[in-house]
């Protein structure tokens, strides 16, 4: 039976992207905000949600994290996806034509040598592919938009440049998030997602992840988020390489909620066999 997965922008999203790869032959749902995402996933309008999480070249996708904490969702899968950016025009622009350029913040910021040395305006909007999808509607000639190839197709744009983005190896990491929590077995190689806030006391990080160390465990990201309503207080976002069933993973998660107030394992999931290095 053919899966349904939310994703977030325009159809020719870099997300949808994302879906055909790790997923294909499922049905796609594009989201107009990332909230808009994780309603239809919570809710049962939609099997799973691709959620973009951190870019190799901009960094973090914080509405991402942000949202992970607020919702009771599990991560299932992750995915590396290359983003290879064109820049987009209406039919009969030519490059000396264009004063603008809009599109994600993501992408402004990973095609920042590109744009700067154009001495164009930047202008942010919430999706790349929708920034395609608005530019056609409007005709005009002296702006362009920052997506990707296949919106070139969906929305009869013209390719003015490729590859435009700063890195070569520029890749957005997506995870795939469920109701359902699912673990794969030990003979999987997997990483594992936490969130956790640490008690009020000296040291307290450093003695969270002293066991990680002390057990031969390899942290691959560790991201701190400020707590609503919480002044200057903050909780945190840990992925590391292996399975918490595991005997080494089992003393390092003892040792941690032993300086938490609060932790919890967000999901165990098939390490991504295509990272780009």
């Amino acid at each position: 039976m053919q899966k349904t997965i939310a994703f977030q922008g325009e159809p020719g999203a870099y997300s949808e992207a994302a879906c055909r790869e790790k997923r294909p032959k499922e049905r796609y749902i594009p989201c107009k905000t990332f909230e808009d995402l994780f309603q239809q996933v919570e809710e049962g309008r939609v099997d799973w949600g691709m959620l973009p999480v951190e870019n190799s070249v901009a960094g973090v996708v914080s509405d991402s994290y942000d949202l992970l904490a607020r919702h009771n969702l599990f991560i299932i899968d992750e995915h590396y996806q290359r983003i290879r950016h064109c820049l987009l025009a209406n039919r009969g622009a030519q490059l000396a034509d264009i004063r603008a350029v809009r599109s994600h913040p993501q992408a402004l910021a990973q095609c920042y040598t590109f744009i700067t040395k154009q001495g164009w305006e930047r202008h942010a909007v919430y999706d790349t592919a929708g920034a395609a999808a608005d530019l056609h509607k409007r005709g005009t000639l002296t702006e362009a938009a920052l997506a990707s190839e296949l919106c070139a197709e969906l929305y009869q744009l013209d390719i003015l440049a490729k590859d435009i983005q700063d890195s070569h190896l520029n890749t957005t990491r997506f995870l795939l998030i469920s109701r359902e929590k699912t673990t794969p077995p030990l003979t999987v190689p997997c990483k594992t997602s936490l969130l956790f806030e640490v008690r009020n006391i000296p040291a307290a990080l450093y003695k969270c992840l002293g066991g990680f160390a002390t057990n031969g465990i390899n942290l691959t990201r560790l991201e701190s988020r400020p707590l609503p309503g919480r002044h200057w207080s903050y909780h945190f976002y840990l992925d590391f390489q292996g399975h918490p069933e595991e005997p080494h993973c089992q003393l390092a998660m003892e040792e941690i909620s032993f300086f938490t107030d609060s932790l919890k394992i967000l999901g165990c999931y098939p390490e991504a066999s295509n990272q780009v290095e």
